[in-house]
């Protein structure tokens, strides 16, 4: 009998060969925190419509979906890349140097949720670790993958956000440190948005609301399910112009105070 490891390779074989690769002109989307949650499914839906994928995890040999993904769409690429990780980032871009990105994705995040969120308890070192991810890292890899987005046809930038960020809806206190580095990301892709445009690269953020990943676990109100939450944010990216660039899109429909 042959093994379930075997049979599971056999299969993903056999998908490559019948999926076709991307043509030569297909456009390429770049996604952080690819590995599991909204960007595995960003990353399934891409390579559906017949994008070039290059997908990112930090730990890309215990990221078994996203190979599974590769191995059945050769127009999906598995790179390595901590957003925390500046030498990582560095390496990547070399790496990717000349390759037009049309769609630079930040999908990768962390909400710190842990000890250390309340005031005379706070813990500063996971504060560093959120604002890392969550905002330094973004701009740092905009920054080395500038260039790449603007030799690619689409020219688009583009955050997944979160109304958390919004600092005209805070009404109570929680997430310290989840919601000033989601406040933090927003500005300064706002700040991107208006230094681009004359490259003519348009700049957006997106909340995609909450969504049933481990990062909501817990959590007490409905849950939009994986699928349809990346759907949707793939419609607003698609509809993303220079015209509106560097503005907060809310899954809803619409836009986000800041």
């Amino acid at each position: 009998m042959l093994s379930r490891t075997l049979v599971t390779l056999t299969i993903a074989v056999l998908i490559t060969a019948m999926t076709p690769a991307p043509a030569a002109d297909s456009p390429t989307v770049l996604i952080t925190g690819a590995n599991r949650g909204l960007g595995l499914e960003f990353a399934r839906q891409y390579a559906a419509r017949g994008w070039r994928v290059i997908a990112t995890a930090r730990k890309p040999a215990e990221a078994t979906a996203l190979a599974e993904l590769a191995a059945a769409h050769p127009g999906v690429s598995i790179e390595r890349l901590d957003v925390t990780d500046g030498a990582e980032i560095e390496a990547l871009a070399v790496k990717l140097r000349g390759q037009p990105i049309d769609v630079l994705l930040h999908n990768a995040g962390i909400t710190g949720a842990r000890a250390g969120h309340g005031l005379g308890s706070f813990d500063y070192e996971l504060y560093r670790l959120v604002l890392e991810t969550n905002a330094i890292g973004p701009m740092r890899l905009t920054e080395a993958l500038l260039g790449n987005v603007a030799q690619s046809r689409q020219k688009k930038i583009v955050t997944i956000s979160s109304s958390e960020g919004s600092i005209t809806r805070v009404d109570a206190p929680r997430g310290y440190w989840y919601r000033s580095s989601k406040a933090a990301v927003n500005m300064l892709m706002r700040n991107l948005a208006f230094e681009v445009q004359k490259q003519g690269i348009a700049v957006a953020l997106v909340n995609p609301g909450p969504v049933d990943t481990d990062m909501m676990k817990g959590v007490r109100m409905p849950l939009q399910p994986v699928p349809h939450a990346a759907a949707t944010v793939i419609r607003i990216i698609d509809a993303v112009t220079l015209e509106r660039t560097g503005r907060f899109w809310d899954y809803e429909g619409g836009e986000l105070p800041w």
